[in-house]
């Protein structure tokens, strides 16, 4: 899910050094594709009360994606096993209910012991507060792919918080 290393997922320096399994195609999402751009990467899924913030995602990438900015979205049936579906059964959910064009990982774990690698790195950088404790947790990173802010599921990805995070990142680096 990640790439693997001797020293394990803790011994990740940035963003950039992990790589996620595709929803569509298959293969990996290799988060190094996008070196130098920042990145937004949300734990999402599909039969959840946040749900709709897929909306607010997909318009954060159409306003955003020419300025640099990428928004992920990673699935996961952590929280309420509110993603229960096949790769191709969230894939068409959130194309056809939201228009969803940015980059999604398949399903993975993101809490706990068996959490992806990304997230095992999250927890430790950032702290027991950052940890997801549901679906819709936004992780916002620098173009040097350093942690640099988080949301919480209340925090809708249109927000002024968001944004205004999103704007410094872009005209400060």
């Amino acid at each position: 899910m990640s790439l693997p290393t001797k020293e394990g997922p803790c011994a990740m320096t940035t963003v950039y050094d992990f790589s996620l399994p595709r929803l569509e195609g298959g293969g990996t999402l290799d988060l190094a594709e996008y070196r130098g751009k920042p990145l937004l990467i949300v734990n999402t899924a599909s039969e959840c009360g946040f749900t709709h913030q897929y909306e607010g995602l997909q318009a954060l990438w159409s306003q955003f994606k020419k300025a640099g900015v990428v928004v992920i979205g990673v699935p996961s049936n952590d929280f309420g096993q509110q993603e229960p579906g096949s790769s191709s059964q969230i894939a068409a959910f959130c194309h056809k209910n939201y228009g969803v064009g940015f980059p999604m990982a398949a399903r993975c774990p993101v809490k706990g012991t068996n959490a992806i690698p990304l997230f095992q790195w999250l927890n430790k950088d950032l702290g027991f507060l950052a940890r997801p404790r549901w679906n819709f947790y936004k992780y916002l990173f620098n173009k040097q792919g350093q942690p640099v802010a988080w949301f919480s599921s209340l925090t809708a990805p249109t927000s002024p918080r968001v944004r205004d995070a999103l704007e410094r990142i872009l005209l400060n680096g």
